[in-house]
């Protein structure tokens, strides 16, 4: 059991026995903290399912609005107790249903904003590399390269920082196709092998994958450049 759902029933207990109704708004607390957790921990389960889905079939993949529901039930419940970090993380998620499955970048950008402050705040830098990933995605979609370039190269410092590989070889797929939207062929190339390197390391297929599409189309594109494919370690 949830420790602070067991501290619920032990303060609701409590309060039964000795008359103080403040006990029972202690365990509301402790409940809410539970509900707004599992709340996000549900709705990431659900994106990743999109996320997949879409992978095998693009045109069949739907999103679930409950996704959204339980993430915006998460941050109102998070600012009610106080917890930063913790609105932080479910405005990103708030943010990312309206830009990865909504396609709505004009409503997640200002989401994902907010989502960066609290964090920054907070320094929660596992969230502040998502915020600016996704930023960077945006700044990618309209066209404005440079910004999209500055802001998942932040995000990849950060997750170097916090040793999350499997994300920094993620990263390093958007990476290398502004580089070679800016006609730096070679540097594109190179993120791409790092990349699988990382990937293959840390067993991280889907991005190998993603990684080697890039790759292809790269190479297509600058044909002096002659693709190394790499396959997947398992």
């Amino acid at each position: 059991m949830d420790e602070r759902v067991r501290q619920a029933g032990l303060l609701h207990e409590r309060a039964v026995f000795t008359g103080d109704a403040e006990l029972l708004a202690a365990a509301d607390r402790e409940l809410d903290a539970a509900e707004a957790d599992l709340a996000v921990a549900r709705g990431k389960l659900m994106h990743a399912r999109f996320v997949l889905h879409r992978d095998r079939d693009p045109s069949a993949a739907e999103g679930d609005p409950g996704e959204l529901l339980l993430f915006e039930r998460a941050a109102g419940l998070y600012r009610t107790l106080g917890d930063i970090r913790g609105q932080a993380d479910a405005l990103f998620w708030v943010g990312c249903f309206h830009q990865v499955i909504s396609r709505d970048n004009s409503t997640a950008i200002p989401v994902l904003k907010q989502s960066l402050e609290l964090a920054s705040q907070a320094g929660d830098k596992a969230v502040m590399s998502e915020v600016l990933r996704h930023l960077g995605i945006a700044a990618h979609a309209c066209g404005d390269l440079e910004t999209a370039r500055q802001r998942l190269e932040e995000s990849t410092l950060l997750r170097r920082e916090i040793g999350l590989l499997p994300a920094v070889a993620s990263n390093m797929v958007g990476l290398a196709y502004i580089a070679a939207a800016q006609d730096r062929a070679d540097d594109a190339l190179a993120l791409i092998s790092e990349g699988c390197a990382i990937a293959q390391a840390s067993q991280a297929d889907r991005t190998l994958r993603q990684l080697n599409e890039a790759r292809a189309a790269i190479s297509a594109q600058h044909p002096t450049s002659p693709p190394e494919i790499q396959r997947p370690g398992r």
